[in-house]
């Protein structure tokens, strides 16, 4: 009789660590009858046979360094269990970790991906934090509560044989970086990766002794930077060497500022990341992750809705290091150039009192959040009125309308949607305000910080600039209209996601002369819900495609477009 589950742990070099990992899930694996499978990426080891058999496993070994998807696709092919679970050779697993990621895939059998919670343990002489970077190893830490996620890191994940079985092994060519990014990238055949999140399956991420020193630490994140950019190169997004430069200075710059020995492995990151790049200057052209050429994928790209940005525009990961150091040093700039100073004390005195109406729809495990942004929202000098309610059975905009019907918009100078999973900065309202009035903006959005979730690569925030005039403002997270509109635009549509309706906003601003813009010198942060994962792709699409269709809209490629750029007020 097959196993419920089975646990492969490639490992390579580091007993230390394995002895950890498997003294630590061997009571739990063996009260579910789980089988353990260790795999050696490289010749067999007496010792490394011996610990894994002294702790209920069983032991293969690839014979050489063939790398770590190898070793997992060894460990697929020679265990049974209908649920493959994955870890690292350096975890040490949480009580009720097994327990949790079998109870999670019986309870969700539609699911094939599953990613449990990593929490980094740094052991030994570990550099001291300013408390603003993110540990230097592999995390993935959304709280205790289960929810969605688009990748599941090797540490720590969880996937269906029959899964494994349809999407094929992974990919045993990648080196360093991508190794299970790139399977999940495959199974999802071109809509967003999805995965489950279990947050009561937890391991610590351990690094200890000498390797939770600076130097060592740095080393490893050179390396991985070096691996992470070769398999954007290889999926034909990697960025220009000169990004890569600034995205460099930008670490160092946060070290300096933050007085912060620890963002010295994210400069060796981004360090790692210029080095590749200026190694792979004059080689062959980068090909996609499924072997495609570049022209290839554009005419994948050219086959999605006009309507579509064509990415998911999520961020994790050891990219999220990246963008994070970029967010810092782009704030530190503001406060040092003293332009933070400068907006609030403008926002003080203009624009005169407005009636601000704030409407949203809050998801239970979303209250702190939401709780969050209506005391930075009432904390404005203007009247404010929030007004949320629960999902229910219904989509987004027919409780906005709903909404909208108890609380109507007019008497009002601004409408305000705001969804549940943004981090507004403090002194949010009173200077977005002032500037959209600033600049008569009729339509507004604040822009993204460049770790959120963001579909549309122009909300995103521009370093340097104030507000961007462009074709588009995008449905959410957080949208404005002045009170212009709301004869043309309320009430909403009767839709439940909304994908087109803002690209049909754009259409009927261009007809009314209203100008739309992003304000990069006040940006929002887009934490839990990856941008479109929520969502069900396909009726989305079918949805969309049917409210445009007889409808004006503008195109993807318009709606990118920034008509001009501010610099100052």
């Amino acid at each position: 009789m097959d196993p419920p589950a089975s646990i492969v742990i490639p490992t390579r070099d580091r007993e230390r660590y394995l002895d950890v990992a498997l003294a630590s899930l061997r009571a739990q694996a063996a009260a579910l009858d789980v089988e353990v499978l260790v795999v050696e990426d490289g010749p067999p080891s007496v010792a490394i046979r011996e610990l894994a058999e002294r702790n209920g496993a069983r032991h293969a070994a690839n014979g050489s360094q063939l790398g770590l998807n190898a070793a997992r696709n060894r460990g697929v092919r020679e265990t049974t269990g209908p649920l493959v679970i994955f870890l690292d050779d350096d975890v040490r697993v949480r009580p009720g970790w097994l327990a949790a990621l079998l109870g999670a895939s019986r309870a969700n059998p539609d699911e094939d991906v599953f990613a449990g919670r990593i929490v980094p343990r740094l052991e030994g002489p570990a550099p001291r934090t300013c408390g603003r970077e993110l540990a230097p190893i592999t995390t993935l830490d959304l709280g205790e509560r289960d929810s969605r996620t688009r990748f599941a890191w090797g540490a720590n994940m969880a996937i269906r044989r029959t899964a494994l079985q349809t999407v094929g092994p992974f990919d045993e060519s990648l080196d360093g970086g991508g190794d299970e990014q790139d399977w999940q990238e495959r199974a999802a055949a071109g809509s967003p990766p999805q995965a489950l999140y279990v947050g009561a399956a937890a391991v610590e991420h351990r690094r200890s002794g000498d390797d939770a020193r600076l130097r060592a630490l740095c080393r490893a994140a050179y390396v991985r930077g070096r691996g992470a950019r070769r398999f954007d190169a290889r999926r034909g997004v990697a960025p220009a060497a000169a990004v890569e430069l600034r995205t460099l200075a930008g670490c160092l710059g946060h070290v300096l500022l933050r007085n912060c020995p620890a963002g010295l492995t994210m400069a060796a990151h981004s360090a790692g990341r210029l080095r590749e790049a200026l190694a792979q200057r004059g080689g062959a052209a980068a090909v996609s992750s499924n072997g495609a050429s570049p022209a290839g994928d554009q005419a994948l790209q050219s086959e999605r809705p006009d309507f579509l940005s064509g990415a998911s525009g999520t961020v994790g990961g050891l990219d999220a290091l990246r963008r994070r150091a970029r967010d810092e040093l782009a704030i530190a700039g503001d406060l040092l150039s003293g332009r933070h100073a400068r907006l609030g004390l403008a926002a003080r005195h203009a624009p005169p009192l407005r009636r601000v109406l704030v409407l949203g729809v809050t998801r239970p495990e979303h209250s702190r959040m939401a709780g969050a942004i209506r005391a930075e929202l009432l904390s404005s000098r203007h009247d404010v009125r929030v007004h949320t309610a629960p999902p229910g059975a219904a989509g987004k905009f027919e409780n906005l309308n709903h909404l909208l019907g108890e609380h109507p918009a007019d008497g009002h100078d601004w409408l305000l949607m705001v969804d549940d999973d943004v981090e507004l900065p403090r002194g949010f309202l009173d200077r977005f305000l002032f500037l959209c009035e600033r600049f008569d903006l009729t339509l507004a959005q604040p822009a993204h910080r460049l770790q959120s979730h963001a579909a549309w690569e122009v909300t995103r925030r521009v370093p340097g600039s104030v507000v961007r005039e462009t074709s588009f403002v995008e449905i959410g997270p957080v949208t404005a209209f002045a009170r212009a509109s709301f004869g043309e635009l309320l009430p909403f549509p009767q839709l439940r996601m909304g994908w087109g309706l803002d690209v049909h906003w754009a259409a009927l601003a261009r007809e009314h002369g209203w100008r739309c813009g992003v304000t990069d010198a006040v940006a929002i942060h887009h934490r839990q819900a990856p941008a479109g994962t929520a969502y069900p792709r396909d009726q989305a699409i079918a949805e969309a495609s049917a409210f445009l269709a007889g409808r004006p809209h503008v195109s993807a490629a318009e709606a990118e477009r920034t008509l001009t750029t501010h610099v100052r007020w």
